[in-house]
């Protein structure tokens, strides 16, 4: 076909597609009010459910409308279109479509002419007149009718069954209600930064602390409903109009179902649903520099750079608190400094770090001193946030000690006990005593004084623990020997001891042990005088050096013990200085060793060996004893369960519940074990349920324990070996 016959022809096909989009136009605007009529109709008889679905069927069928009238605009039509409103197509348009090789010689010439005068001329508008006398009617009576629809009063539960029951059309009675809508919208916490959004199911899975809110749609409309939980809470649903509504607040994992009045048909289908609570977790924190939680100070070090790195699920704050704690001095002299500073975090905003550097001079730190430093950070849960601390750090500036201690046997015990701080608080209190003697009368005087003496005392028997010295009690009898007299000698304290002063006792009943040996025996008085205490593997916890100064210390705290329980406080004063300078000297040594101590082992019956008594042994034929279950309840629900029984047993569901809430910690999924009773609840012999709570259940079971394997009876000689000891046995 040549190009002039091509365009004549596209001329002609696009003004008949004009033409048909025209008359499909035309038509469904001639059939759009009658829609919007019957579908608010429907709305207000039916509801929403029923108006969208009348909406989508009219729609439908106003489309299959406008199709099939704008496709009856075909090839004839346009040729008589054409001959009627064009004079110079001289009744020979079906030229143009005619098969060419039809056609005779003359009948091609007047095709051409025809051809020529199309594309010559202007293009053809056989596009039909709108139907605007049609449109204004329509638009006009679906006006007055939605209008009237609209504003016509409501009477109480009127609805499309009722509408007909009022012109004598009896609607058949619903056997079932059915869920025609539902939506649920979840709407997490502002601080966890996540959008609202609607759950086409009523099944959800939000962070903690969401707001969920239900809306439902029923047919027929029921009286009353309601949303059940599986811990007995209960939700009214509220109506507004044609929907039902209701809102909560998840706090926790949970199951429910929607439960209708009694009078109402049953639902189908009554599923249960679930909620599922993710709970926001603590912030975590973790130290990325230092790498150790003890650090000490290297030579010339200036300042101490710090970095913790934190994660949350939802978010950190974008500040954190850093407590960094100063102590000072040592001995009863240590001091404590805090303060609080603000670190600003860099990263996004659920993994922040956090990173500075201390100034050591600033701070103060000088050896000696410990430097405490701990970061903490909130997390950004709203209205009570989460918080994370970190380990403590610490920064130590060793002091010079001097040369340790060394060669001795033993542990090493770096830290001295707590009581070795009391000797100051005996000054204070003696000279707190001499500031009042003007107020006071001789006799409180004398008697405040005793008082201080005697806590002078305990703390004499404290330290001479540590020297392998007696506790003081009672009395004991006297030696009976000039050795012995030398020998509890070696036990009191250097020094003169004044006559009030209490003198040492021996505590542990050494003269009760001596009646039952011989007089004379060197074995009997070592037994009945003699001591472990001087042998200095049991006796020391000190070095040599160490043990020196302390009983210095204690000669001087004898000598202040006695002048405060005669009264005297002012002359006790320089007798417990020097024992506090010689105190503060023990605290500056840099071990204690601790003798070691071997095992003491129970001694043996000799009595009961070689002797061939068997009582107390058990015998070999005695039977195995059943093993008890540990959790009886559990054990016969799990065995109820079986679906091979025939006929099925009963199962206890009280029982079962009552179980599942003593034991809800050792459940992983407790939601899971709620549904699956619910489930065979409802259906008391499904197989599959019982199949599915008992799979729950097994992993409960305590592990069976391991059988005892049978014995092999061995070959005949071996049984004729094992009867002749039963033989023998039962003789």
């Amino acid at each position: 076909m040549s190009t002039t016959t091509m365009g004549a022809t596209a001329i002609l096909q696009r003004t008949l597609q004009q033409a048909r989009r025209r008359r499909g136009l035309d038509a469904a605007l001639r059939c759009l009010p009658w829609v919007v009529m019957a579908t608010t109709l429907a709305w207000r008889l039916g509801g929403t459910a029923i108006a969208l679905l009348l909406l989508l069927v009219t729609m439908a069928a106003t489309l299959a409308f406008a199709i099939q009238r704008a496709r009856a605009l075909d090839t004839r039509w346009l040729v008589r279109e054409l001959d009627a409103r064009r004079t110079d197509m001289d009744d020979s348009t079906d030229l143009l479509f005619a098969s060419t090789a039809k056609l005779t010689g003359l009948e091609h010439l007047q095709r051409r002419r025809l051809q020529e005068r199309i594309e010559s001329g202007p293009a053809p508008d056989l596009r039909p007149r709108w139907s605007a006398r049609a449109h204004a009617i329509g638009a006009g009576i679906a006006a007055l009718a939605v209008a009237a629809i609209l504003l016509w009063p409501a009477r109480p539960g009127e609805t499309f069954d009722t509408v007909l029951a009022s012109v004598g059309v009896t609607p058949a009675a619903p056997t079932q209600t059915t869920i025609v809508a539902q939506r649920m919208q979840v709407i997490p916490p502002g601080y966890t930064r996540q959008p609202p959004r609607d759950e086409p199911t009523l099944d959800a899975k939000a962070p903690q602390g969401t707001r969920l809110q239900w809306t439902l749609r029923f047919a027929p409309q029921p009286k009353g409903a309601e949303l059940a939980f599986h811990d007995g809470r209960r939700i009214k649903l509220v109506r507004e109009g044609d929907e039902w509504r209701a809102s909560d607040v998840l706090a926790r994992s949970a199951l429910y179902r929607i439960v209708l009045q009694a009078d109402a048909p049953p639902l189908q289908p009554s599923t249960l649903h679930r909620l599922d609570a993710i709970p926001d977790r603590a912030p975590q924190l973790r130290v990325l520099e230092p790498d150790r939680s003890l650090s000490l100070v290297t030579p010339g070090q200036r300042s101490w750079p710090l970095a913790f790195e934190g994660s949350d699920d939802y978010g950190l704050a974008s500040t954190a608190t850093l407590r960094i704690t100063l102590a000072q001095g040592s001995g009863e002299n240590i001091t404590f400094r805090e303060q609080t500073i603000n670190i600003g975090g860099s990263g996004s905003a659920t993994v922040k770090r956090y990173a500075h550097r201390l100034d050591l001079a600033a701070l103060g730190l000088a050896a000696g001193d410990d430097l405490i430093v701990q970061l903490a950070v909130n997390d950004n849960r709203a209205p009570d946030p989460q918080s994370a601390r970190s380990a403590s750090l610490i920064l130590r500036w060793p002091s010079d000690l001097g040369t340790e201690t060394t060669g001795l046997e033993g542990m090493v015990k770096k830290v001295l006990p707590a009581y070795f701080r009391s000797q100051r608080q005996i000054i204070i209190d003696a000279e707190a005593l001499l500031k009042e003697k003007r107020k006071l009368e001789a006799e409180r005087y004398v008697k405040r004084s005793d008082e201080i003496g005697v806590d002078q005392r305990i703390l004499r028997l404290r330290y001479g623990q540590f020297l392998g010295e007696e506790a003081e009690g009672e009395p004991k009898p006297p030696p009976t020997s000039d050795a012995d007299t030398a020998k509890t000698g070696e036990h009191s304290e250097t020094g003169t001891k004044p006559e009030t002063a209490p003198a040492p006792q021996d505590d542990h009943g050494h003269a009760e042990a001596g009646a039952a040996g011989k007089f004379g025996e060197e074995g009997a008085v070592l037994e009945e005088y003699g001591h472990t205490h001087d042998h200095a593997e049991a006796a020391t916890l000190l070095d040599p050096d160490t043990r020196k100064i302390l009983k210095s210390a204690l000669d001087e705290m004898w000598q202040s013990e006695g002048h405060l329980r005669q009264g005297h406080p002012e002359l006790a004063l320089p007798y417990a200085y020097r024992a506090l300078r010689f105190i503060k000297q023990v605290q500056q040594a840099t071990r204690i060793y601790l003798a070691r101590v071997g095992p003491e082992l129970p001694p043996i019956d000799e009595s009961r060996r070689m002797g061939g008594d068997r009582a107390g042994l058990a015998r070999r034929d005695d039977p195995l004893v059943a093993v008890e279950v540990a959790d009886p309840t559990l054990a016969a629900l799990w065995h109820s369960l079986d679906a091979s029984q025939v006929p099925a047993a009963t199962i206890d569901f009280t029982a079962l519940e009552r179980w599942l809430r003593e034991h809800e910690s050792r459940l992983a999924d407790p939601l899971a074990f709620v549904a699956a009773i619910e489930a065979l609840r409802a259906d008391p012999d499904c197989t599959t349920c019982r199949a599915d709570l008992r799979a729950l259940l097994w992993p409960l079971l305590p592990r069976p324990a391991s059988a005892v394997p049978r014995r092999d009876a061995g070959d005949a000689t071996g049984r004729r070996y094992l009867d002749a000891l039963r033989q023998e046995e039962a003789k």
